[in-house]
């Protein structure tokens, strides 16, 4: 690996990837290496998917690009398909999923600005990840994200990700605009607030005319087992933020609304070069082509549960763990101390994973993972876990 070039804004691991075949990467050795990661949820649909590679082959040597000053017919279809599937009425694209996020925080102060809020606050929650332009930032509840970047933007507040108690008492003071949510904290440690939740939150939000944002961008196009997480408590969002597995690698953001939130933004109030342009919003419309006729929501689904309780069920006698949890393939291994090494000997074995919050094991595998990759995922986390548990236990003893 030669990178003298590079910023050094990445800890690397010391493999480099040079194609990939479904749920498996391939270094340059030629080794091959499960993957339960997905490129952190964008391959959602695996490595060189056969439909999605034809699709972004044929486009480029179509149009790839001619800006927003003219109509893209691609991103128009793609729109409609996402407002349609979502319950939403209008689509703004981008690039990523902090962008789209910052779009959704610009609709929330622009919808202040017509409602004459004096000091209006974005409320959002301890542990939310919503990206890394300081928009996102600002609303991120992570104190380590945070540092060396002051002064954050203002208009921002944090309460305990799950306490309707706090976001009540919060809202009281009358000058909540909207309120900022993951449905699952993934970089927080795959964390998955109590049932009902969402939709507490919901029918607040709506009783006091404060928009709900849901950032998806890493439970979106079926993570979770349905292609939105908010689905799975019926929820509405005014506002939902989507990226990552949308073009299945290939960039792309979306930020859609409703209701009030859809006719906040005028021409001219926000834009994007890139964003939607045919390249992209074709790779989009072919991964939902793919997800709806190939039942991947329900391999999602199915395999998820699999994945979790096979976990489950091999570390239940394991002191360390103090928990599994997750919805359909977006799991986490909660350990009581640091394990981040072991995403280094995850690697070592031919599985690629990640740690969330210094001590949660996430899993993000492909949504086209089959029952034997899962089983293989269980065993190598499961088989890491325990030796890890026990060079703990000899540390103490010999301590």
């Amino acid at each position: 690996m030669t990178e003298n070039a590079l910023m050094p804004t990445y800890n690397r691991f010391p493999v480099d990837f040079v194609r990939g075949e479904g749920a498996v990467l391939v270094s340059a050795e030629g080794r091959r290496y499960l993957d339960a990661l997905s490129g952190i949820a964008v391959c959602g649909l695996g490595h060189a998917h056969p439909e999605i590679a034809a699709a972004v082959a044929d486009q480029a040597k179509t149009l790839i690009h001619t800006s927003n000053l003219y109509g893209v017919p691609l991103q128009s279809a793609l729109a409609a398909r996402l407002a349609s599937a979502a319950g939403m009425s209008n689509v703004f694209f981008c690039n990523s999923g902090t962008e789209a996020n910052e779009a959704a925080i610009k609709i929330a102060r622009r919808y202040a600005h017509q409602r004459r809020v004096q000091n209006p606050v974005i409320l959002a929650f301890d542990g939310a990840f919503h990206g890394r332009t300081m928009g996102a930032l600002s609303a991120t509840g992570s104190a380590r994200a945070h540092a060396g970047f002051d002064p954050l933007l203002p208009g921002f507040e944090h309460v305990p990700f799950g306490d309707m108690r706090a976001v009540k008492k919060r809202i009281a003071r009358g000058d909540v605009v909207a309120v900022m949510v993951e449905p699952i904290q993934g970089e927080n440690g795959v964390v998955v607030p109590r049932p009902g939740f969402l939709a507490a939150l919901r029918a607040l939000t709506a009783r006091h005319e404060i928009l709900l944002v849901a950032d998806e961008v890493q439970t979106g196009v079926g993570r979770t087992g349905k292609l939105f997480a908010c689905a799975h408590e019926d929820v509405v969002p005014d506002v939902l933020t989507i990226a990552k597995a949308l073009g299945n690698g290939v960039p792309i953001g979306a930020c859609l609304a409703h209701n009030a939130a859809a006719e906040v933004l005028a021409p001219g109030q926000h834009g994007s070069t890139f964003g939607g342009n045919p390249l992209a919003a074709r790779a989009g419309l072919t991964v939902l082509d793919v997800i709806e006729r190939e039942g991947i929501l329900e391999n999602a689904a199915h395999m998820g549960e699999r994945l979790q309780t096979g976990l489950a069920a091999r570390l239940a006698d394991c002191a360390l763990v103090t928990a599994v949890r997750g919805r359909g393939l977006m799991v986490g291994v909660a350990l009581d101390r640091p394990c981040a090494e072991l995403a280094a000997r995850a690697l070592e074995r031919g599985l690629l994973i990640n740690v969330a919050a210094g001590q949660v094991i996430r899993l993000l595998p492909p949504l086209i993972v089959n029952a034997a990759q899962v089983d293989e995922i269980v065993s190598t986390v499961a088989d890491l876990v325990e030796a890890f548990a026990v060079e703990q236990s000899s540390q103490r003893a010999a301590s």
